[in-house]
């Protein structure tokens, strides 16, 4: 397979993936390292990362996942659950003419990525999850779960979860919305303790955005940036994305002879001290002896809200390249 020549910038292209499309950004040349974004973002969360990555000798790759940006958006909703997004996974790995990756990923990229490493450790050979901890597969089915939390008033993930119904709050005025939900979870705008929680909603007639805080955009988000993802996200409409929320039940399904497995291989954990993933997912650090048993290190990082990467770009490109350089070694 030909190999494009390895570039100090950044190259955007597509290759072909069960997806249809995907589209990714490379830089550098040395070991893969593949960067997996999550809700609601694409590759350019990882801005701040791919030059980070590529000036320490490594081929770092950030792609839109399936249903965001550039790549294809298939119309099923079934066509998002996580088996199929780690089929694109492989797939990527495959078209980059590599045999092995190293997987790192934020948010809804964090459990792709495990899941990633924990079917496929041939290929994945190490894992490196941002925001959201590891919890292996199985458990009491999670749109009951979800169903369960708040009370009187409807977690975020089971509002996600009916067709239409987060679309119609948000695409009147994407641009708004998503400065407003980058807010609600960024350290320095996020609502302050006793305010409302932006993770849920009112069962009548609520919407998230009723929760959001107005006005200032957090520190790590300029309106440039604000604009870039504004742009995306008007072209592609946000099903795609919220898809990813209405598979959770088959998921579990589809994983359930994975109930309880840990992730081998080499790992790293960095999570935000402000982010509720942090907080909410306690015990899933307390357990990552049992379950990552092969973890680095993990860090929680004081003063840091969810958008880990973009809030603190610096000090996780440092943690990211010394784990990757223990790789090597």
């Amino acid at each position: 397979m030909h190999q494009p020549a390895p570039s100090a910038h950044p190259r955007h292209r597509t290759v072909e993936a069960p997806a249809g499309r995907l589209h990714l950004v490379e830089q550098g040349a040395g070991p893969l390292v593949l960067l997996v974004h999550g809700f609601p973002e694409s590759w350019y969360s990882w801005r701040r990362q791919l030059p980070a990555l590529a000036a320490a000798g490594y081929r770092a790759v950030a792609f839109d996942v399936r249903g965001y940006g550039r790549s294809s958006k298939p119309a099923a909703t079934d066509a998002y659950r996580m088996l199929d997004l780690v089929e694109d996974n492989l797939a990527l790995v495959r078209a980059l003419g590599e045999e092995s990756a190293v997987i790192v990923g934020h948010d809804w990229g964090s459990s792709i990525a495990a899941v990633s490493a924990l079917l496929h450790p041939e290929v994945f050979r190490a894992v490196g999850l941002l925001s959201v901890p590891y919890a292996p597969p199985g458990g009491p089915r999670p749109t009951d779960v979800f169903a369960q939390m708040g009370g009187d008033q409807e977690f975020y993930v089971s509002y996600f979860q009916e067709p239409g119904r987060a679309e119609a709050e948000m695409e009147p005025d994407l641009r708004g919305w998503l400065a407003g939900f980058y807010a609600a979870m960024s350290a320095d705008t996020m609502p302050a303790h006793g305010e409302p929680d932006p993770h849920f909603v009112a069962r009548t007639g609520g919407r998230l955005r009723d929760r959001f805080p107005c006005g200032e955009l957090p520190a790590w988000l300029t309106e440039d940036d604000l604009d870039v993802y504004a742009g995306e996200f008007e072209r592609t409409g946000m099903t795609g994305a919220l898809n990813r929320y209405r598979n959770l039940d088959r998921d579990w399904e589809d994983l359930a002879r994975y109930s309880g497995a840990p992730i081998e291989q080499p790992s790293l954990f960095i999570g935000g001290a402000l982010d509720a993933s942090t907080t909410w997912m306690a015990d899933a650090i307390d357990a990552y002896p049992t379950t990552l048993p092969g973890l680095a290190s993990a860090h929680i990082l004081d003063g840091c809200g969810h958008w880990i990467q973009q809030e603190r770009p610096e000090e996780v490109n440092h943690l990211l390249t010394a784990w990757l350089a223990s790789l090597r070694s």
